[in-house]
């Protein structure tokens, strides 16, 4: 499960974020996965529940968007939404395509005090 290490990391971006900002608590986390992240949304919540216990996010709500896969189609020349990575383009039916977004796992925002 690697959403449990992405949690850790994630935590020790909020405390080195905490000694920058000198707040000592965190009370809602809004991040965006991408469909195409290869992260569970349900089993990201899970993992950081688990690593957040007596630390500065100990209790912090915990919002998660998930932005859709977007791929560039060689063959309409057009960027698309797609609902996986082996999806054919939903305009002209290609299969020549190329990821544009959707693949990331980014800390959107904090709620702090």
């Amino acid at each position: 499960m690697h959403e449990l290490s992405l949690c850790e990391r994630l935590l020790d971006l909020l405390q080195e974020e905490s000694r920058r900002h000198a707040f000592r608590r965190v009370t809602r986390i809004r991040l965006a996965v991408g469909q195409f992240a290869c992260v569970d949304p349900d089993a990201l919540r899970f993992a950081f529940d688990v690593v957040r216990r007596d630390t500065l996010a100990d209790g912090a709500a915990v919002d998660i968007v998930q932005p859709p896969g977007l791929v560039w189609c060689d063959d309409c020349a057009c960027e698309r939404e797609v609902p996986s990575r082996l999806a054919c383009c939903p305009t002209c039916g290609g299969q020549r395509l190329s990821p544009r977004g959707g693949d990331d796992l980014t800390l959107v925002e904090l709620e702090v005090v």
